[in-house]
């Protein structure tokens, strides 16, 4: 069995060739995980498939991790994270972007990055798609910092940047807020949504892969914050500040990011230790149904910052 392997737009790959509900043999396996190390997105389109083969499929990459709310979980299969257009649920998950209502709609972020121990990665599957809207987004932030020049990956090296969780988009100091009205059933604190009240937490600005060993900016739109202590790389606040809104905008750019337009049966699969991903979100009353499965991390890439 030969994989063909097609280059995405900017960043990733497609990979096509193979027969995922048929029993996928180690040489194989390790093609598959290679992929995922060299191009962090892998997209699989046309995978119409049970949930069983979802999960089996996944666990060629790692154990799984079984998502802490139960009530987004598949009660038969445990493994399954189930992202659902629900319309008694829409009014909490819905705000205004530039005057037209939208659900679902996310930052640039990395799952349980507010955490300091990331997972290590997921696959979604569409199940159900939107006939209009309803992408998700992938940037790659390790060629992100490649594209750096020399005297700002040096000046990383020497800083930590923060991260602080917050329920209210309108108090995240990196996010693009330019056009937003929260909804009038935005939570409001972690507790509205059965959330605890997370720690800060501390990331290095440039982390080194555990498994490649790839140099990864760790610059994400969603609850970055602040650097620790500038003056010790002998920055002022205001030139950290200005610092991190020229890193955001860096990775925003769009040679980093892949935007996978849903078909049914399509399978995008991305390291959350190297990518970050967004949602555009839908229209309200959109019909949508995603399936997902989460690749557990065995690595703690931040530290929580603990006050006496």
């Amino acid at each position: 069995m030969t994989l063909k392997i097609t280059q995405l737009q900017s960043v990733g790959a497609e990979v096509s060739g193979f027969d995922i509900t048929q029993p996928i043999d180690d040489t194989l396996k390790s093609e598959l995980i290679s992929l995922w190390n060299e191009h962090a997105i892998l997209v699989f389109r046309g995978q119409n498939i049970e949930p069983e083969n979802q999960i089996e499929f996944s666990r060629i990459f790692g154990p799984l991790e079984v998502h802490p709310l139960q009530e987004t979980t598949s009660a038969e299969y445990p493994e399954l994270f189930m992202l659902v257009n629900e319309p008694e649920k829409e009014k909490y998950h819905t705000a205004s972007y530039n005057g037209e209502l939208m659900v679902g709609r996310l930052d640039w972020h990395r799952d349980l990055h507010y955490t300091g121990k990331p997972n290590r990665g997921a696959l979604l599957r569409s199940v159900v798609c939107a006939e209009k809207d309803g992408l998700t987004g992938f940037a790659d932030l390790g060629k992100a910092y490649d594209a750096l020049d020399a005297d700002t990956k040096a000046l990383l090296e020497k800083i930590e940047v923060v991260y602080c969780f917050s329920m209210q988009r309108r108090h995240m100091r990196y996010v693009d807020l330019e056009g937003y009205e929260p909804g009038p059933d935005s939570p409001t604190k972690p507790a509205d949504v059965n959330f605890p009240n997370f720690p800060d937490v501390a990331y290095p600005a440039v982390v080194t892969h555990p498994v490649t060993g790839r140099k990864i900016l760790e610059i994400c739109d969603q609850f970055l914050d602040r650097i620790i202590a500038p003056h010790k790389a002998d920055l002022c606040n205001d030139e950290a500040i200005e610092l991190l809104e020229r890193l955001v905008a860096h990775t925003r750019q769009p040679e980093f990011h892949y935007f996978h337009q849903w078909n049914e049966g399509d399978m995008v699969l991305w390291d959350n230790w190297r990518a970050t991903h967004n949602a555009t979100g839908t229209k309200p009353g959109v019909k949508r149904v995603i399936h997902r499965t989460t690749i557990a991390g065995d690595a703690t890439l931040g530290r929580v910052l603990e006050t006496s």
